[in-house]
């Protein structure tokens, strides 16, 4: 699925000597939180509802407020996940896109680009999620996986879901009908098991033994 099938056009950008009434008519009428400001085919920035729908003066134009715009974009080669982290990090439902001239074609929407990561074999296949820690002078992306294949397991994805000072926490997606056996080639590589599993044959052993010294204690 290619990503910018999702490019939309469907409104049209704002221009400086749009009027302030405009820009909150617009906010008022869709549920986004930015949108972009275009001059010459060249974006100039977004404005943020919060910012537009502040302004007393409905008559003005934005030219006035031009000291508002938030300066972020997206290539027109982004991959889902590079769109991901710039609506988290501006905290907006909308993105621009710039083509490889820089020019402003379009944007995206925040629920497209879910729909399209939620779609992905990563999301949808049927598989189990793993969660190891190691020391990060340890860690190794090629062991992580060279741990899940040799044992027959199917990397679908990894990425480092924490990372303290130390350590780092890597989550997996894994098809695999031995994840047990896995879970115990971590562990002989000293990595901790961080996520919880039915099957885990370690844990199982743990729980029987405090069972058994439980019992003798009682007795």
């Amino acid at each position: 699925m290619n990503i910018n099938d999702y490019i939309l056009k469907e409104i049209k950008a704002f221009h400086l000597k749009d009027s302030v009434k405009k820009a909150q008519k617009l906010f008022k009428n869709y549920p986004i939180t930015h949108f972009p400001v275009v001059e010459n085919e060249k974006l100039l920035g977004s404005f943020a509802e919060d910012d537009i729908q502040t302004l007393e003066n409905k008559e003005e134009e934005l030219v006035a407020h031009s000291y508002l715009l938030n300066s972020f974009f997206a290539d027109e080669k982004a991959t889902v996940l590079e769109l991901l982290k710039i609506f988290a990090d501006n905290n907006t439902t909308i993105i621009p896109v710039l083509n490889k001239d820089k020019n402003y074609i379009g944007y995206y929407d925040l629920c497209d680009v879910l729909d399209v990561f939620s779609t992905s074999p990563f999301m949808i296949e049927e598989s189990e999620t793993l969660i190891v820690e190691k020391l990060e002078l340890d860690y190794s992306m090629g062991e992580v996986s060279q741990i899940v294949e040799a044992n027959g397991g199917k990397l679908l994805g990894v990425y480092i879901s924490e990372k303290s000072k130390d350590f780092v926490q890597v989550t997996l997606k894994i098809v695999s009908d031995e994840i047990n056996e896995i879970i115990q080639t971590f562990r002989r590589y000293d990595y901790k098991i961080v996520s919880n599993h039915e099957n885990d044959i370690y844990l199982e052993d743990l729980k029987n033994r405090s069972d058994y010294l439980q019992k003798y204690l009682e007795m």
